[in-house]
């Protein structure tokens, strides 16, 4: 249990779990007991299920500093003059060097009520920290503390030009990120170097940041650069890149179309394939089609889903591409069948989720015989009930389940009587009857 959960869970342990003989009364706990509270019993006392006592306990923390955690938790006390008397204690004793280690227990406790004061102290005091001590809350563990200490830091303008940069391309939190692009984005307005801040952010691992980073070459007037992100393997980023050539009169279009003319280049990069789908015509619906038998498994992708973003609709090369050796060629194939399932041969589909063939392609052609509903449905998904693919058995009984005769079902048929008999474990007597009276058979 982390440390800050494990505060809290002292407090509440203390009053429910510890004997009521292994806390002190309040007699001790005002110091009247003619021996002196220490510090082993000052903390039982500070979680004192008693009001009073937990409010006398307070004046022990003068002597015993370790304790500064219980008095945090006491700032969101139920009792109003427990809580008063301990944020006057908390904003009268608390310095930089105790903030730091006290920052992820009083975020923790601000999610409760009451209990948002702590942080503002906190946040008021750790505002005079050195940069070391505020370094260490931006590199914690907890994602919460780092947020917290990057807008100290944003805001009090304690991070130099390249920092703001550095942190974002590093942090893994979007919200860091985003917080810490933003911020090196406005010193780059305010005439500090592009280059030392620019870099990192263009850099970086993370597409929100490397979008940020992008757009601000608008500003840096630096097209060129952006140019260089029109293939990124982020969407938003190469969106990006295209307002940015835009905004100095350059069509990215003719480079994306220039790319993709390329059919034979085995270094193709997938993401330039689907630039004439994001920002081409109807015109360029040919584009994709000779990337289709690609080397590259994923050009061949991008090209099956450029055709589905540029309204290409062929059913008979989409459905060839389902035998394709790459899951996601096969994965992007499907999806463009779906809408016209009802135009493959039912027969043809149901002979390929056998166990025989590879698992993707299986996934395919059950999904596209249960996108055609009906009795083809019920079919495909009881013969996958014996499955030994746990995952795909477990779609088929909720296809199952969840299916329910259309106009197209015979009614009266015996065979969707036999199918939903051969799925009965799957239903109560109740459903199972009331489903077979909704297809016309003998419940």
């Amino acid at each position: 249990m982390p440390i800050p959960a494990g505060r809290l869970a002292l407090d509440a342990g203390a009053r429910s779990w510890l004997p009521r003989d292994a806390l002190p009364g309040r007699a001790e706990a005002d110091g009247e007991h003619r021996t002196a509270l220490t510090e082993s019993r000052a903390a039982p006392a500070l979680c004192h299920r008693n009001g009073r006592i937990r409010e006398a306990a307070l004046g022990t923390v003068a002597r015993f500093p370790t304790l500064l955690p219980l008095v945090v938790i006491r700032c969101a006390d139920w009792v109003a003059p427990v809580r008063e008397r301990a944020r006057r204690l908390l904003r009268e004793t608390l310095d930089p060097a105790a903030a730091v280690p006290l920052a992820p227990l009083t975020l923790l406790v601000g999610r409760r009520g009451r209990g948002a004061f702590g942080a503002e102290v906190v946040g008021d005091v750790l505002r005079g920290a050195s940069g070391e001590q505020l370094g260490r809350l931006c590199a914690d563990g907890d994602r919460t503390v780092r947020r917290f200490a990057h807008r100290l830091a944003v805001a009090g303008g304690r991070l130099s030009a390249a920092e703001p940069a550095r942190a974002a391309a590093r942090d893994p939190d979007p919200a860091v990120q985003t917080l810490c692009a933003e911020a090196a984005v406005a010193l780059v307005r305010q005439g500090v170097a592009a280059d030392d801040v620019l870099g990192p952010l263009l850099a970086a691992r993370g597409p929100r940041v490397r979008s940020i980073g992008v757009t601000a070459l608008r500003g840096a007037g630096r097209p060129e650069r952006a140019a260089g992100f029109l293939a990124d393997r982020s969407g938003p980023v190469r969106a990006c890149a295209r307002y940015v050539v835009r905004q100095y009169g350059t069509d990215p279009l003719p480079w994306y179309r220039d790319r993709v003319a390329r059919a034979d280049d085995p270094a193709l990069p997938p993401s330039a394939v689907r630039g004439p789908a994001e920002c081409g015509e109807r015109a360029d619906a040919g584009l994709p089609a000779p990337l289709l038998g690609h080397p590259s498994p994923g050009v061949r992708a991008a090209a099956v889903a450029g055709a589905r973003i540029l309204d290409v609709t062929d059913v008979t090369r989409f459905r060839e591409l389902l035998d394709d050796p790459a899951p996601g060629v096969v994965r992007e194939a499907t999806v463009n069948l779906l809408p016209s399932a009802g135009a493959l041969d039912a027969g043809w589909l149901m002979d390929r989720p056998a166990a025989g063939r590879a698992r993707h392609a299986r996934v395919a052609a059950f999904r596209l015989l249960d996108a055609r509903g009906g009795l083809v449905r019920l079919r495909a998904a009881v013969a996958l009930l014996d499955d030994p693919d746990g995952k795909l058995r477990s779609w088929a009984e909720r296809s199952v389940q969840q299916w329910h005769p259309t106009p197209d079902v015979p009614l009266g048929s015996a065979e969707v009587a036999a199918l939903l008999d051969r799925a009965r474990h799957l239903f109560s007597e109740w459903v199972l009857t009331r489903r077979k009276r909704a297809a016309g058979v003998p419940g």
